[in-house]
């Protein structure tokens, strides 16, 4: 390994940002937890780079991913979305989004913040993994398979296991940078 590798899954311009910037950084902030919770609902099926090339056409066109007004959107905002090509128009994802919403702000009512209830599945503090290989990742974990069960519990969609175990990765409940990726520690 040179003095300067990171992730092996990195490779095109806008995942490695992502990669370097957002990945495995732990998130608090609710807007963003809801953000990368629809987006990674919206990856299923397809490549993260997929999503990342399409996440500015979500922000504008889902209100910046404020979950109050996506749980509002009318039959009419939920036609022209699927109507718009800078998005993955898929009817099941773009309902989902909005159920989602709905189920997000009754546990943010709930726990005051989606923050809390996500991080306390973790103790509040990241599960830091000391991972080798990329083969050592998993896809799923019975912490996410515990996380899914929850949420669908709650009313959401679109979280099986491994979209919980993304959304983990994501958010930074799970540092899953490989020990030689110069992201492992910096996220300590």
């Amino acid at each position: 390994m040179g003095e300067f590798s990171r992730c092996a899954w990195a490779k095109k311009e806008l995942d490695i940002q992502y990669h370097d910037e957002e990945w495995g950084v732990p998130v608090h902030d609710d807007n963003q937890l809801f953000e990368l919770l629809i987006l990674e609902g919206v990856q299923a099926g397809l490549s993260w780079s997929t999503v990342l090339q399409r996440r500015p056409a979500y922000r504008e066109l889902y209100d910046g991913f404020d979950p109050s007004i996506v749980a509002g959107y009318t039959p009419k905002k939920i036609g022209d979305l699927l109507l718009n090509p800078k998005l993955i128009r898929n009817k099941l994802k773009i309902n989902a989004s909005i159920k989602n919403a709905h189920a997000f702000l009754l546990v943010q009512e709930e726990f005051s913040s989606f923050a809390n209830y996500l991080w306390r599945f973790v103790g509040n503090q990241p599960i830091i993994n000391h991972w080798e290989t990329p083969e050592q990742v998993p896809a799923q974990t019975n912490l996410s398979q515990r996380l899914s069960q929850d949420l669908k519990k709650r009313g959401f969609s679109f979280v099986g296991p491994t979209i919980c175990y993304a959304f983990m990765q994501a958010t930074g409940l799970v540092n899953d940078h490989l020990i030689h990726c110069f992201r492992h520690s910096d996220t300590l």
